[in-house]
């Protein structure tokens, strides 16, 4: 059995650890499958690729009020397919690929393509892709950074359709007329968001009675009155043209020549809905399952999330398994990019300076939905707050009360800032309507360095007219 110094498991964060500190060291580094890991190949970068197309392509629907007459005159599929994958995303991951196998500075490094699995203490068996002989490693230590898939619910006849997910989706031959999206999270808002706008006819089913539960509850309810249209104040943006049904559980899913039925149960009763396309979006599940972690001494949660301690070290009935660290979706609730850099970072210091631990740091982990309109959200929401017994105040400002806001004619977007009393500081910012990915940022820094709301607010200056004032207004609110 060939040992290693170290073997790392995924070559999505996990390919950042290896530095010059890892020249003396024998890495072995495991891919099943193209380098880059979800977020190059197909999560964040193709997705917000296929989104700023998406958001050029509506913009029609909302200038007309600005004295501006646009038409969307076609959608070429092909092109902006080709430009996401062939053009950038294929490339890098194969560039990724060939430096760590061919490139002299690797010369360390051995890469393996195919499947892991662990069969005892720091041991794996590799299945390689190309159907050859079974290889056995083992290691002094031990990196798990094997990522998530789709999740797939368990419906009846849904492993016999031919249905797609975020990982197939995006490279469809050519646009469907119509597609049906089975969630109601930030994957299925943000390609309901780039097929409506690219022509498709689509058609949103959510079991429960709002969209993007797990925002804050008035981020929540404005966004299922956009999706569903029913919002009449002439906001700028909306998801006019998604057929969203609430309270709707799928029963039965069936293939049929034109497509795609799903037999539903709705409020009104059972019914069917039909589509040439089904996108499963119903989130994702780490993939501990396929790893036989368990032969490697190694614990889950209840969730299938790999245990970790502070350190990103694997703990078992509360002790730490030696020589094996974990980072990224394998192990991490909030299945974010930035979060996934952050462990990489973490472990990557604590393996080569094991008398030296730091801890990563999740108290204020920020995320956006890029989905129409935006959506960007760090720390608590207004319901966790109270549920927390903190003493807090809640300010709310609209985009149309700012002047760059009234320009854009925005009569939909607000930001919402939840602040402790007893601190002064910060414990939440909610952000729904144009670039809120971008707006959420000084609040996050504040947050990150305990800046209170009062100098925040008026220790600096805040350019006038533009779209930060939505922070600067909301902040003055805060009475703290």
């Amino acid at each position: 059995m060939q040992h290693y110094d170290l073997i790392i498991i995924g070559t999505g964060s996990g390919n950042s650890i290896l530095d010059e500190r890892f020249r003396g060291l024998k890495v072995a580094m495991i891919e099943r499958g193209a380098f880059g890991g979800t977020c190059l190949n197909a999560g964040c970068i193709p997705t917000k690729m296929l989104v700023y197309t998406a958001d050029v392509a509506s913009t029609p629907a909302h200038s007309s009020r600005l004295g501006v007459d646009e038409t969307l005159d076609g959608v070429r599929w092909a092109e902006i397919r080709d430009r996401i994958f062939a053009d950038r995303i294929d490339l890098i991951a194969a560039g990724g690929r060939d430096y760590r196998i061919n490139h002299e500075d690797n010369s360390h490094v051995d890469v393996y393509l195919g499947t892991a699995r662990f069969t005892g203490e720091r041991q794996v068996e590799i299945t390689p892709n190309d159907g050859g002989a079974v290889t056995a490693i083992s290691a002094d230590q031990v990196v798990i950074a094997a990522g998530s898939r789709p999740s797939i619910p368990d419906i009846e006849g849904l492993a016999d359709a031919d249905y797609l997910t975020s990982d197939t989706v995006m490279r469809l031959e050519e646009l469907p007329a119509s597609m049906t999206i089975l969630g109601s999270g930030f994957v299925a808002a943000e390609f309901a968001h780039v097929f409506s706008s690219l022509g498709v006819a689509v058609t949103l089913i959510a079991r429960s009675a709002a969209l993007l539960r797990a925002e804050d509850a008035d981020i929540s309810e404005r966004f299922t009155e956009l999706a569903l249209g029913s919002f009449d104040e002439g906001g700028t943006q909306s998801g006019a043209g998604w057929d969203v049904r609430l309270n709707t559980s799928t029963r039965r899913v069936e293939q049929y020549d034109g497509g795609i039925r799903l037999h539903v149960d709705t409020p009104a009763g059972p019914g069917t809905i039909e589509s040439e396309v089904l996108l499963v979006a119903t989130g994702r599940t780490p993939n501990t399952d396929q790893l036989n972690v368990a032969a490697a001494g190694l614990e889950t949660t209840e969730s299938g999330l790999l245990a970790v301690d502070e350190y990103q070290r694997a703990v078992a009935g509360g002790d730490v398994v030696p020589g094996v660290w974990a980072l990224g979706d394998i192990c991490s609730p909030y299945q974010l990019k930035h979060v996934a850099n952050h462990e990489q970072r973490v472990v990557q210091h604590n393996v080569i300076n094991p008398e030296q631990l730091i801890a990563s740091d999740h108290r204020f982990v920020p995320h956006a939905v890029f989905s129409a309109p935006q959506i960007a959200s760090v720390g608590l929401t207004e319901a966790q707050a109270l549920e927390r017994g903190l003493d807090i105040d809640v300010a709310r400002q609209d985009y149309g009360g700012i002047a760059y806001g009234w320009a854009m004619e925005d009569s939909t977007g607000f930001a919402k800032l939840i602040a402790d009393r007893s601190t002064g500081l910060l414990v939440g910012a909610h952000i729904i309507g144009p670039q809120a990915s971008a707006l959420i940022q000084p609040l996050i820094q504040a947050m990150s360095f305990d800046q209170p709301v009062a100098s925040l607010a008026r220790g600096q200056y805040w350019i006038h007219p533009a779209l930060p004032e939505l922070i600067e207004n909301a902040l003055l609110q805060l009475d703290v």
